[in-house]
């Protein structure tokens, strides 16, 4: 739900890289759903609409629970039939108001082409699968080693640069790790790396403890089906240790730091460093991320993720579920996957 909420937020002022502007048109402070302005991305939307995003975050959901887990004809089929049929290969075409790069390039391989699923995916660097594989990660957060396989499978659908693959899994991985209830925190990249070392996420690594050097007889596991290096589960620890020793005033302004734009090394950064300096508090932390401009809606809707999963339901102010359209079936289906979760764990 944080993550819906996120993106939500984002509709008005999304893509804002004139900060100056992103003030003059919705004041110094955003708190609440707006409407996008004439000839913005996502003109034609109102308050509390989803982009793009949110349906297809939706779209996994539902999949989800209606068979029970991950799979991937399922999902495959929602979007060769519910999907792809409403876009015709433009950006400012489709539901939501905007088509991302990586969907765009998904759209015509599938349809124009005719290429098969497997045989699609592209090099856009944004956080568009990452995006959606959020419920995959709630769905399997007490069972690492399936967390991993179906993020990565699900992204490899329509992103497959390395290094987009990695972050993307590493994020899915502390998201569930989050749900499990873990803190992010100095500790969580440790946890994240004694998972490695037993072979629930798939990542290279040579050190031993914590990230001592190897021992003059260590053997190399060979990195077939690896990620080249374990540095992404990493960053979520140092950033956390930021967090709290570097303070960015406003906190904002961590767009300005990690980036404005839409690449995952841009993204992800400042949504564990507001994550993990806002611990807990669910309301500064989206919002922050709203108001920082730039690629301000998958900021927050990856935020609204990490920061739900701490602040739990009951965390998150009413308004934002008020106003938000459709929220009660999307409670439903958020509540009935939380139960799946446990029931897939017993």
């Amino acid at each position: 739900m944080g993550a819906f909420i996120g993106d939500a937020l984002g509709v008005g002022p999304h893509w804002y890289y004139d900060l100056d502007q992103l003030v003059a048109d919705y004041g110094p402070w955003i708190d609440t759903y707006t409407r996008p302005r004439p000839g913005r991305y996502h003109e034609g939307l109102e308050p509390g609409q989803p982009s793009q995003s949110g349906i297809l975050l939706e779209m996994t959901l539902r999949s989800l629970v209606d068979c029970g887990g991950y799979d991937e004809a399922d999902f495959c089929r929602l979007l060769d039939t519910e999907l792809f049929p409403q876009l015709d290969g433009t950006p400012m075409h489709g539901p939501g108001g905007f088509t991302s790069q990586s969907m765009r390039d998904a759209w015509h391989k599938r349809v124009q082409q005719g290429l098969p699923w497997g045989s699609i995916g592209g090099n856009a660097d944004n956080t568009e699968a990452a995006e959606r594989i959020i419920a995959i990660a709630v769905r399997y957060a007490l069972t690492p080693g399936e967390l991993a396989r179906s993020v990565t499978a699900n992204t490899a659908l329509t992103q497959t640069d390395g290094t987009v693959m990695a972050m993307t899994t590493a994020f899915g991985a502390v998201l569930g790790m989050l749900v499990e209830g873990h803190r992010l925190d100095s500790d969580l990249s440790d946890k994240l790396m004694a998972r490695v070392k037993t072979g629930e996420l798939p990542f290279h690594t040579i050190t031993q403890g914590k990230l001592e050097a190897p021992s003059r007889t260590q053997k190399e596991k060979r990195n077939e089906g690896l990620f080249a290096s374990p540095d992404a589960l990493l960053t979520p620890s140092c950033i956390a240790r930021a967090a709290h020793a570097i303070r960015i005033e406003p906190a904002s302004q961590v767009g300005l730091l990690y980036g404005l734009p839409c690449a995952v090394y841009h993204q992800f950064p400042a949504a564990y460093y507001l994550a993990a300096r806002f611990t807990d508090d669910f309301e500064p932390a989206v919002l922050h991320a709203i108001n920082g401009g730039g690629q301000n809606m998958a900021r927050a809707m990856l935020t609204g993720a990490l920061s739900g999963a701490m602040a739990g339901l009951s965390g998150i102010p009413q308004r934002f579920i008020d106003g938000l359209e459709r929220a009660e079936p999307l409670l439903v289906l958020a509540e009935t996957l939380a139960g799946d979760v446990q029931r897939h764990e017993e």
